[in-house]
């Protein structure tokens, strides 16, 4: 049996400037600044006594050939490792993997991968289990997403990491503040989910108004970046703030009636700042304040649960082995 425990992301800065129109198309490239969480994935891929593969997730599936599995990514990640059958493979999460804006199907890749490779008699580096998600998500099952979130399932830790036609860069940021932002920092779970995909997929309002707040979000990394390394939490907290809104006007998809009234109230008792995590429609909140104003976040009737920022400083790593 291999366990596998790949973390979750929060992106301070930069999401969407990942994604190949923009990256390799800018001049400097695409940017995220962003932290992998403490909460995480966990894949577990046991041998069966027969020649099925068994996955069990949201739902159950039982095939005698892997390439009837529904679960695309299963699927793939089997067919990348050569571990193509007699195999039971569970996905097991801290958080629900659908809609959050964690990174959730690119950490289920990245552990899929990191466990079947170990399965299959094999170490993989953090550097292919990223590319191989990425070739995985991108190049084969063609989703409209970007690059960061395989890089920090697989790297863990604070890291800037630069996206561009000659590939990624991933810079872990030395700073000295780390405690300080599991003090500040905090995730508000809207009570909504959306797929990823849908807000990626929808047309932009206006492409000339979504290209300029996406260089403007291109530049907002280059300062988070400075901020964390000057452990300047209060600035980061503005610009968080800064960020969602260049955000919140790319489409229609990305906020709703909802998201605005809990951002309303949060800012309402506080906070420095406060954006919607991954592409919009829902999910978590990432919210800056004092640590006496987690508190009164508890008291938001908007506010579904409350998780403060903790950081994974290992990435996606095998836990049990026998």
């Amino acid at each position: 049996m291999i366990i596998s425990r790949t973390p979750l992301r929060a992106s301070f800065c930069g999401g969407g400037t990942d994604i190949d129109g923009f990256s390799n198309s800018h001049a400097d490239g695409g940017k995220v600044v962003s932290l992998a969480l403490d909460k995480y994935i966990y894949v577990i891929v046991n041998r069966r006594f027969d020649n099925m593969v068994r996955v069990s997730y949201s739902a159950l599936e039982i095939v005698d050939d892997f390439e009837n599995l529904n679960h695309e990514l299963v699927r793939e990640a089997m067919r990348i490792t050569g571990v193509t059958s007699g195999v039971e493979i569970t996905t097991i999460a801290d958080i629900p993997s659908r809609g959050t804006g964690l990174g959730s199907s690119s950490t289920v890749t990245v552990g899929l991968l990191n466990a079947l490779h170990k399965f299959s008699g094999h170490d993989a580096s953090p550097e292919q289990l990223a590319e191989e998600a990425c070739r995985i998500e991108i190049d084969i099952l063609g989703q409209p997403i970007g690059r960061q979130d395989q890089y920090a399932a697989a790297f863990g830790g604070i890291n800037s990491i630069l996206f561009g036609s000659d590939g990624v860069s991933v810079n872990p940021l030395d700073i000295s503040c780390k405690s300080d932002i599991s003090d500040q920092f905090t995730l508000v779970f809207t009570g909504l989910s959306r797929s990823a995909t849908e807000v990626l997929e929808e047309e932009p309002d206006n492409p000339e108004d979504k290209l300029s707040r996406m260089r403007k979000i291109r530049s907002q990394a280059d300062l988070a970046e400075h901020y964390l390394e000057a452990s300047d939490l209060h600035n980061l907290g503005l610009l968080i703030g800064e960020a969602w809104e260049a955000k919140r006007g790319i489409s229609s998809g990305v906020t709703g009636t909802e998201i605005d009234l809990l951002h309303q109230e949060i800012m309402a008792i506080g906070a420095s700042g406060a954006k919607l995590l991954g592409a919009g429609g829902g999910g978590f909140f990432l919210v800056h304040g004092t640590p006496s104003f987690r508190r009164k976040l508890s008291g938001l009737r908007r506010a579904n649960k409350l998780i403060p920022v903790g950081l994974d400083d290992k990435g996606s790593t095998i836990i049990y082995e026998g």
